[in-house]
């Protein structure tokens, strides 16, 4: 390090600055003419510049890799405010967190105490070990990831499912045939899912013949059946966020890009005392069959 860099330190602010001018656009020597002007010397100017322009390119560069953005469900509008409450055909639904970064909605009251009830009777019967779909092959098997008992209901296998199924569809303006059939989990003490992402890695030899059913997933309804005495959040770990596990509620995501980008990694925090019960219904960006 020469003697000039040992008495002007590029600061976390000016490497801020250097990349704001990169993004609008300035040209190299227009940004450096800039920096010299303002007291810094030319050749702390230029490495700093070549430092940041290089972490620049390679953040383009990553852009560039990216899958485009689809266009997602949303239970809420992008503009003019944040309602507190949902008015749908059957139900009133109450708003009480609501995030664009990801875009996470916690939803109050999503199903009444009779509904969560029957629907957990129904599923009792028909639970086994819960599997996660392969996409290196495109099958489903047991993995240690998912410590829960599950079952699917066909979609509109009963008249239960169809209503829940249609009230979604009115919440999120999304078709009814764009969704999967409704999954119903059950988490004992000590059982969880660790985090992971429901789209459908792109990069995966199976994900093709997954996606001729009905696309790619764009958007999770995460539905909590009964209270949980202690754990079993949904935890959202990129934004430290985790979604407690009220009976009735429900919680919304969607993912524009199957990518980590998308900051939708999360999971089923460890129950600690009780069971958690939960419905999860997946959205396709076409017809699900």
């Amino acid at each position: 390090m020469s003697a000039v860099q040992h008495t002007q330190q590029v600061t976390p602010e000016l490497r801020a600055w250097i990349l704001e001018q990169a993004r609008a656009g300035a040209q190299p020597e227009a940004v450096v003419a800039s920096m010299t002007a303002s007291g810094w010397h030319e050749e702390v100017a230029l490495v700093a510049l070549e430092d940041v322009l290089r972490d620049f390119l390679d953040e383009r560069a990553k852009v560039s890799q990216l899958p485009p953005p689809v266009a997602v469900p949303d239970p809420l509008p992008r503009e003019g405010g944040l309602p507190t409450m949902l008015a749908l055909p059957d139900r009133e639904v109450r708003v009480l967190l609501a995030m664009n970064e990801p875009r996470v909605v916690v939803l109050g009251g999503l199903l009444s105490h009779e509904e969560c009830d029957e629907l957990m009777a129904l599923a009792e019967k028909r639970l086994t070990r819960s599997e996660t779909v392969q996409t290196d092959t495109g099958a489903s098997e047991v993995n240690a990831a998912r410590t829960s008992q599950g079952m699917f209901f066909e979609r509109g296998e009963n008249e239960l499912c169809a209503r829940i199924e249609a009230r979604i569809a009115a919440l999120i303006g999304w078709p009814v045939d764009n969704g999967e059939g409704i999954q119903v989990l059950r988490y004992r003490p000590g059982a969880e899912y660790k985090p992971h992402y429901d789209y459908f890695d792109p990069a995966q030899a199976g994900t093709p013949s997954i996606l001729k059913r009905g696309g790619q997933r764009v958007a999770t309804v995460v539905m909590y059946l009964n209270d949980p005495e202690v754990g079993g959040g949904t935890t959202f770990p990129d934004v430290k966020l985790e979604v407690a596990p009220v009976k009735g509620n429900a919680v919304f995501f969607s993912y524009d890009r199957a990518h980590p980008v998308s900051k939708t990694l999360h999971g089923g925090a460890p129950v600690v005392a009780g069971e958690k019960w939960v419905a999860t219904k997946w959205l396709r960006e076409g017809v699900f069959r």
